[in-house]
């Protein structure tokens, strides 16, 4: 590499994010692709190529991998044989200098009984239409969670937490987004319930950080991180006051010396969802989100969803994140630091076609940048 190439590129630079020293801020997110074994939920060598292709990134956050069995949707990590698989991909990745960190799950309400988990939530309210992902099977209402039930996932999480370390991952992350069990939790629309995990903030964010203090007890506070989408409304959520909550958890995560949280800022789906009555448009509930934001955590932030470069950069220079996690754009581009680093065009035609497929198309047949 050119001794010039990089410098004066702020994405370029190194970062620590507690534990983990990442060579430059870019970040894989955390991405839905669905190539693991439809029948037995296991990693392999298809994605082993996928995530070996993309050891440039500073750090690469997995797909979500569930708690539970999920049959013919997303992997799981529920056994010694899906551990050892998860172990091959983390090897090749630490192999390249790269680092990986799992993300976490349960699906809650989106889960279907026929792929192997009944769905189940804070509260028996399904979602309205039909699952794109199972063959346009409809939701189901789901069952209401009681207490014994909500310790038992939370023990599940630490199952797979343990797991994970054992594949070797560098961290783990919980999703808390997108309206899976703990976003359920989260927010109003989807937690009635009266007990110590419904009804005020505090309550509902219960769930939430007892998962968390489980997954640090196993990686340790500075290797574990969060997903939020705060006021997106994918999986039909919604949340009548999406800061005060944010305000609450921040707090509470100050206290636990997070690796980062990750904040989701609202996509393309729930800019054109339509605004049901009496709710309030995503870009209204939290104005200048990233910035908004900033002002109520002290720790790492990375950014997430629909981040340009030139934006990413402004986030970093005003340290309003320290970090930016790619979606579409790692997809697309296996080796994006690396075209930034040397001012190669950027491809922004990922295929949407392609994104829940099975097989290779879309997935690892995106060239990489020649320098030779």
């Amino acid at each position: 590499m050119n001794q010039q190439t990089g410098l004066n590129k702020i994405l370029s630079t190194p970062v620590q994010l507690g534990d983990l020293k990442l060579k430059n801020r870019f970040i894989q997110a955390p991405l839905t692709r669905l190539r693991s074994d439809l029948d037995t939920g296991l990693a392999n060598d298809l994605m082993n190529t996928y995530y070996s292709q993309r050891t440039s990134f500073g750090l690469q956050i997995t797909e979500t991998v569930m708690t539970h069995q999920m049959k013919g949707y997303f992997p799981y990590l529920t056994n010694e044989q899906q551990s050892q698989q998860w172990k091959k991909i983390v090897d090749s990745v630490h192999e390249q200098g790269g680092l990986i960190c799992l993300q976490i799950s349960h699906g809650g309400r989106t889960n279907i009984s026929s792929m192997g988990s009944p769905p189940v939530s804070p509260s028996p309210i399904k979602i309205n239409g039909k699952n794109k992902f199972t063959n346009n099977e409809c939701y189901e209402t789901p069952k209401e969670l009681n207490i014994e039930q909500i310790k038992q996932i939370v023990n599940d999480f630490q199952q797979s937490a343990i797991l994970a370390k054992q594949s070797g991952f560098d961290a783990i992350q919980l999703h808390a987004a997108n309206g899976f069990l703990v976003d359920q939790f989260l927010r109003e629309s989807s937690n009635l319930r009266t007990d110590e995990y419904g009804g005020s903030i505090p309550n509902r964010c219960r769930f939430c950080l007892e998962i968390i203090d489980v997954l640090i007890s196993v990686f340790g506070s500075g290797r574990v991180s969060i997903r939020f989408s705060p006021v997106g409304r994918y999986n039909q959520m919604y949340d009548s006051d999406p800061l005060a909550l944010m305000k609450y958890i921040f707090i509470e995560l100050e206290k636990r010396n997070l690796s980062f949280v990750e904040l989701r800022r609202f996509g393309k789906f729930d800019l054109s969802a339509p605004v049901e009555e009496g709710q309030a448009h995503p870009e209204l509930q939290i104005p200048n989100f990233f910035q908004t934001l900033r002002q109520y955590y002290s720790g790492n932030i990375v950014a997430n969803d629909g981040i340009t470069i030139k934006e990413a950069e402004s986030l970093v220079n005003d340290k309003t994140a320290e970090a930016i996690s790619f979606g579409k754009l790692s997809i697309s581009n296996p080796d994006l630091p690396i075209r930034y680093d040397y001012d190669q065009e950027i491809n922004n035609m990922a295929d949407h076609h392609t994104f829940y497929s099975q097989g290779p198309q879309g997935y690892i047949d995106y060239p990489k940048y020649d320098r030779l």
